[in-house]
């Protein structure tokens, strides 16, 4: 049995003139994020030209993540507590029951590998059948033992050794060509996500790389056409896609986030780490500015309490141990995009999302670093959301609920039936049924 028929399941597409409701789950490594939603058929946007319905939010619930590190699970029954919180609140907020979820995976390693595939066009013009065969051939590559297929995504076509065919469908010619991008991550960390939802008693709709998701929810049409680098960052991890073309073209990810900036302070100033984590939000900065001497900041010894008077220390000395750190990160990602061959592809743009982006002075440290044109990213194109969710930490849960609306770009395997009856029990339970199988 090849790589292809992954763990993770698929969703199946959205019809573009129906309502429905959605539920979705951030699973991250500070905190978790469920998000009830109705999607209502929608008027083409002019700048989020791939969205069908406009979402409106009817629920949400957050909640301190636990037993997470670097995006993965590290301990199942704290995870699980914190997810069980996050939806209930949700569901309280929404009156509605969650039944199943959309998640997303930061951890496991997630990486892209590209295949093409050359198939002899049947019958003159291309059909159906042959873009499916194209598909089917450039996806029986293996991928590697241990890892888990999340997205399998078409990039360009060719005919006769014509490049930048869209939609193929109805042309003339004799060799079909396409280019597949196949987003995987390793199958272990996908395996304890999926069992920590699934512990919470909810089906898994399907797993979705954190990169796309917050790319599918800041990032409006003209970026994605013109190249752009979406780089997410979390508490626990800093994930990149590469958008080019329109399309989803690579993504990567290190396993170093905002955390590690509080870890640091925490033990350049000799603090507590929530101690760390609220001057790091108050204070911090990765940019010096004229008055940084002059501003004196309390600290409190890791073994004092509050009562004890506080040590005193300029701005300065917060400054000195943060930029090292988030200079650091935006370098790994400049030289991880370089070595891959995707700087090129960004077209020196960067888009931050994701709570870690949220740092005084990131914009400008990721300017110079990378060159480029940044901006954070909010979510774009959603109703209903609270004003605190409304910035670059909520990007991510919101792509989850775009990512339906774009899930009928992915080629899926036929599995046979029951694969795409994803919703309802019938398809839940038959999924996990096969999903023990293949794995014990």
């Amino acid at each position: 049995m090849h790589a292809h028929h992954g763990l993770t399941p698929r969703l199946k597409p959205l019809s573009a003139r129906r309502s429905a409701t959605l539920s979705v789950l951030d699973i991250g490594t500070s905190k978790v994020v469920c998000l009830i939603a109705e999607l209502q058929p929608a008027e083409a946007l002019s700048s989020l030209r791939g969205r069908t319905h406009l979402a409106r939010i009817i629920g949400i619930g957050h909640q301190r993540s636990h037993g997470l590190k670097g995006g993965a699970i590290v301990d199942l029954e704290a995870a699980e507590g914190a997810i069980r919180q996050a939806v209930h609140a949700a569901e309280r907020m929404a009156r509605v029951e969650v039944q199943s979820v959309i998640v997303n995976i930061s951890g496991g390693r997630i990486g892209s590998q590209h295949f093409d595939a050359r198939v002899p066009v049947r019958t003159g013009s291309v059909t159906a059948a042959d873009v499916e065969r194209a598909l089917e051939t450039a996806s029986a590559h293996g991928v590697g033992p241990g890892r888990a297929v999340l997205h399998a995504l078409p990039t360009g076509y060719s005919l006769d050794g014509q490049g930048a065919v869209i939609d193929p469908s109805g042309m003339i010619g004799d060799a079909l060509g396409v280019d597949l991008h196949v987003v995987t991550s390793e199958a272990a960390a996908a395996r304890n996500l999926m069992l920590a939802v699934e512990h919470c008693h909810l089906g898994v709709e399907a797993v979705i790389a954190t990169p796309y998701a917050a790319g599918l929810s800041a990032l409006v049409d003209d970026e994605a056409e013109m190249g752009v680098c979406v780089v997410d960052m979390g508490g626990g991890t800093t994930s990149v896609g590469v958008f080019s073309g329109g399309h989803l073209v690579h993504v990567d990810a290190v396993a170093v986030g905002g955390h590690h900036v509080t870890m640091d302070i925490a033990r350049g100033l000799s603090t507590r780490v929530a101690a760390a984590e609220r001057l790091k939000t108050l204070y911090g900065s990765a940019i010096s500015t004229a008055s940084d001497e002059r501003d004196m900041i309390a600290v409190h010894g890791v073994g004092e309490d509050e009562a004890d008077a506080p040590t005193h220390v300029p701005r300065s000395q917060l400054v000195r141990i943060i930029r090292p750190r988030v200079e650091e990160v935006i370098e790994l990602v400049r030289d991880r995009l370089r070595s891959a061959g995707f700087a090129a592809q960004a077209g020196r743009r960067v888009v931050l999302t994701g709570g870690a982006s949220q740092l005084v002075g990131l914009p400008e440290v990721t300017r110079r670093i990378m060159q480029g044109q940044v901006r954070i990213g909010r979510p774009l194109g959603i109703r209903g959301l609270p004003e605190a969710a409304k910035g670059p930490a909520f990007s991510a849960a919101v792509g989850l609920l775009v990512y339906p609306q774009v899930a009928h770009a992915e080629h899926f395997e036929p599995r046979g039936q029951g694969a795409f009856a994803a919703t309802g029990t019938d398809g839940y339970l038959s999924r996990v049924g096969r999903w023990l199988r293949e794995s014990f």
